[in-house]
């Protein structure tokens, strides 16, 4: 499936089931670990769950199954993993401490990035 698909199911996924502050960022230029970041927040520990597990299971319906959670036993943050895009869920608290939207957001050639 083409990527920019993908990417457009999640964000409509996460716009559905209510996450705020969606944000997309391009890491196609900035590293090798995907294409694209998307991080979200959510309300509270059970709305992240949530938001992780229907995430998936809407990408179940298009046929990615090499889909997966990390950070089940945190009740902060979820990461889903689609292999071309990282979904980072966070409460909003952990949110700004980790800041990954200024993290990436810096302009840094893939043979500089050390991830």
């Amino acid at each position: 499936m083409e990527i920019k698909k993908i990417k457009r199911i999640i964000e409509s996924t996460l716009n559905k089931n209510k996450a705020n502050n969606i944000v997309t960022i391009d890491l196609k230029k900035k590293s090798y670990i995907a294409d694209y970041m998307i991080i979200a927040s959510g309300t509270s520990s059970r709305h992240l769950q949530s938001l992780s597990e229907n995430l998936l299971l809407e990408l179940k319906k298009y046929g990615l199954n090499n889909c997966k959670i990390e950070g089940y036993e945190s009740s902060d943050w979820k990461l889903v993993d689609t292999i071309d895009i990282i979904v980072h869920l966070f409460h909003p608290d952990k949110r700004s401490f980790y800041d990954l939207e200024k993290m990436w957001s810096e302009d840094l050639p893939k043979e500089k990035a050390l991830i």
